[in-house]
């Protein structure tokens, strides 16, 4: 192995470190995904990890290693969100002042967390950019000591922990597939299982899942060295990373078989699958692994381990990505149907409906748009379908009485 890869024996140290404060997550088998793959799978649930997401792991870590010295100046990081919760946790159990830098508009629950595990929240900016530029400012007047989000070996080494633990509990895997955003959970989950599968004279396939909206490592690779790449919105915020970390990338370049990408909509339907045939709750960033193996985008030859690597999503952002998710599976949609305007029409549609076995959700009725003849009135109806079949028959259904229903995207 390289000489920055972090060692075995210094992941085991790190494991008997973060267990004083990281437990030891399921890890859950799924006969529908393994159905899909071919090969078992298996979803290790750091979702229901303390403070909701692997990101305890490196932050104890690192903190562990702090001097007395260091530990008496306090640390500082920024965050939208895990790294803030696993700082202020693992700044707590140490018994350090911890001071986080968070955005304005930051989801409540997490802003909330952060500050019930002690530490002093900041607010400032609108994207993460401006509190990691402010926590690197408050470091160098204060002498607090910055703590990063993944560039950093003891981060690196604390996220390791968690392929020790796979291997543990899956110890014929043949590939686990992680989520990437600067790349330290990859980082330290493939140095510790492919060190180990090479004590036992065999190799495991490691492949990282970027949102197609956020995916700084595809291109970064190709040009050798990282790169800056412009964030499109996703719902992935918990990996929407524009640059890789130096460390991080050279640690990929070695140990990461394969990255890609997955788009919104397929991160949706994963959220939405998790939801109801695994009855976890994983924020959009964690789902990116499931997503990628629901798409196909996944090759394996044996037992598969896909990292559910946070559970901490926003109910509100959580009630737009189901219906979301369900629109992207074809399960519901909205329809436009311009009718005329007399008594009975809505009803006569509503008997369609039924007669199609789609359950109406919502209608809006409007006598005012544009392009509307006076005698016309435009109603949009929401509807729960099984499926794309099932949602062109409905469509068929009301075409064949006469109605010209347009669906209605997004």
């Amino acid at each position: 192995m390289a000489q920055n890869i972090p060692s075995l024996e210094s992941i085991e140290r790190a494991r008997e470190l973060v267990s004083k404060a990281a437990r030891h997550t399921p890890m859950e088998s799924s006969r529908y995904l393994a159905e899909l793959l071919g090969q078992p799978v298996y979803l290790k649930c750091e979702n229901l990890q303390r403070t909701g997401s692997y990101k305890i792991r490196g932050a104890y870590n690192r903190l562990a290693q702090l001097t007395e010295e260091e530990r008496a100046r306090g640390v500082v990081a920024a965050s939208a969100g895990n790294h803030a919760q696993g700082v202020a946790f693992a700044a707590r159990e140490l018994g350090i002042k911890a001071t986080i830098f968070m955005p304005v508009g930051v989801p409540l629950p997490k802003l909330q967390a952060t500050r019930r595990y002690g530490a002093d929240v900041v607010l400032r900016g609108h994207t993460v950019t401006e509190p990691l530029r402010a926590a690197a400012e408050y470091a160098e007047e204060t002498g607090a000591v910055l703590i990063p989000p993944f560039e950093h070996i003891d981060v690196v080494t604390g996220q390791g922990t968690l392929g020790l633990e796979i291997l543990d509990d899956v110890p014929d895997v043949a590939t686990i597939v992680v989520p990437i955003g600067g790349g330290g959970l990859i980082a330290g989950v493939a140095a510790a299982a492919k060190q180990k599968a090479a004590l036992e004279g065999r190799s495991i396939r490691i492949v990282g899942v970027q949102s197609a909206n956020a995916a700084a490592y595809p291109p970064s690779l190709a040009a050798g060295h990282p790169l800056d790449v412009e964030i499109q919105p996703t719902i992935a915020d918990g990996i929407a990373v524009s640059r890789p970390g130096q460390l991080n990338f050279e640690l990929i370049e070695q140990l990461v078989d394969e990255i890609v990408t997955v788009s919104e909509d397929e991160i949706a339907k994963a959220l939405l699958l998790l939801l109801e045939r695994a009855k976890l709750v994983v924020e959009p960033a964690g789902a990116v692994s499931v997503a990628a193996i629901i798409e196909g985008r996944v090759t394996t030859d044996g037992p598969t381990v896909a990292i559910l690597s946070g559970g901490n999503i926003d109910p509100l952002l959580m009630q737009r990505v189901v219906a979301h998710g369900l629109a992207a599976a074809d399960r519901y949609m909205t329809l436009r149907i311009p009718l005329p305007d007399r008594p009975g029409q809505l009803a006569r549609i509503a008997e369609l409906l039924a007669r199609a076995s789609a359950n109406v959700v919502e209608v809006l009725h409007t006598r005012h748009g544009q392009g509307m003849q006076i005698s016309e009135v435009m109603i949009d109806l929401s509807v729960e379908t099984r499926g794309p079949d099932h949602k062109q028959a409905v469509v068929e259904t009301l075409r064949s009485a006469g109605y010209d229903p347009a669906i209605v995207e997004g």
